[in-house]
């Protein structure tokens, strides 16, 4: 018998983790769960690399904080050299994933600073030092699906860049990325960049959706409006797999393929269930296509290994339901467009008050050791 994992790994689904720290990787975790639970690439934000160089119980930082100390860095300096170095050596445990896959998965996220989310030229110089820096095929830089991060997605992947789409909520902004995707792909091409060398994943939220919405969905407080608890989700992420088969049937997106360009695949994002009440694998199970990445904190990654029941295709058969849970929404009073935003406002600040943190105690740690 196949275990949870490996069923949805054959059902199309690249498994990520939502996590990384040296420890994972100098211990052999991260390749034990490559072997052990179908795991086929990494994603990291601010908050992932605040919660790892600050633990206190883990000390595989402090070498490098005292050597940093010691030539004078700066927080900010210490933060990207310790991220880089550990992003570029779970790239390396990946390599023979990415070998495997035909150069697909196999793939470590790094995301740009926060504080660039509203500056687009800030972006693509941070995108470009980090692909510098790193110098892995296998690398994902992290850009925001905000206003500014979409002519920034564009410019990175036309230099070449392989890119992770974060921080996405409303199908209109899902399709304004896909369209930077395919700008970018274009000027690549017109530049004799490579193709098949540029990858990208859109990180479509989940969970986040339907704490939001259900809260909003409370306030009303209607039989009708209660009984759309916990839906907002799952069709929201749905129909964006819709747009993407849809987007990239079109001639535009054909014509690239054509020309060797790889699909930019959705990605699950945020799938730990927040409600205790739902499923802990409710948006692993209910998620499953052909080609989609879903990333997960290893308790949903544990919950799938362990209990998880995978039963095929749960997306494309569902579309017709999906829109009635917006048209629902729309008839007791929720604005979803108002919903999305909030999202995006918040997911920005949420990591911009991470990597401060993040600063602020490698600063305390730096001044300590001179």
């Amino acid at each position: 018998m196949s275990t949870p994992t490996a069923q949805l790994h054959d059902a199309g689904v690249s498994i990520w983790l939502d996590d990384l720290s040296r420890t994972r990787i100098n211990s052999g975790n991260l390749a034990e769960l490559i072997d052990s639970r179908n795991v086929t690439g990494v994603t990291t934000n601010p908050t992932i690399f605040a919660n790892a160089i600050t633990n206190p119980d883990d000390t595989s930082y402090d070498a490098q904080v005292t050597e940093l100390a010691a030539s004078g860095a700066t927080a900010e300096e210490a933060v990207f050299a310790a991220t880089t170095q550990d992003v570029a050596a779970a790239l390396d445990v990946f390599r023979p994933v990415w070998e495997a896959s035909g150069h697909v998965d196999g793939r470590v996220s790094i995301e740009v600073s926060p504080d660039l989310a509203h500056d687009t030229d800030g972006t693509v110089a941070q995108a470009k030092e980090l692909w510098a820096k790193i110098d892995r095929p296998n690398l994902l830089v992290k850009i925001p699906a905000t206003k500014a991060g979409l002519p920034a997605i564009a410019q990175a992947i036309g230099a070449g860049i392989s890119v992770n789409v974060t921080l996405i909520f409303s199908l209109e902004r899902y399709a304004a990325v896909i369209d930077a995707y395919l700008t970018g792909l274009e000027t690549a091409k017109a530049a004799g960049i490579d193709l098949s060398t540029i990858q990208s994943v859109a990180s479509f939220f989940v969970s986040r959706v339907d704490t939001e919405t259900d809260k909003r969905l409370v306030e009303i407080g209607t039989e009708q409006a209660l009984a759309l608890k916990s839906k907002a989700g799952l069709a929201n992420a749905r129909l964006a797999y819709e747009l993407y088969e849809q987007t990239f049937a079109g001639d535009r997106a054909k014509a690239l393929l054509d020309a060797g360009a790889n699909l930019q695949r959705p990605l699950w994002a945020s799938t730990g269930v927040k409600d205790p009440a739902l499923p802990d694998t409710l948006y692993v199970t209910e998620l499953v296509a052909p080609g989609v990445v879903n990333t997960m904190p290893e308790k949903t990654l544990e919950a799938t290994f362990d209990h998880g029941v995978i039963t095929g295709d749960t997306i494309t058969g569902g579309y017709e339901e999906a829109k009635a849970v917006f048209a629902g929404l729309a008839e007791v009073g929720v604005d979803f467009d108002d919903v999305t935003q909030v999202l995006e406002d918040e997911g920005v600040s949420k990591f911009i008050d991470s990597w401060h943190d993040l600063l602020t105690q490698v600063a305390a740690g730096l001044e300590a050791q001179r």
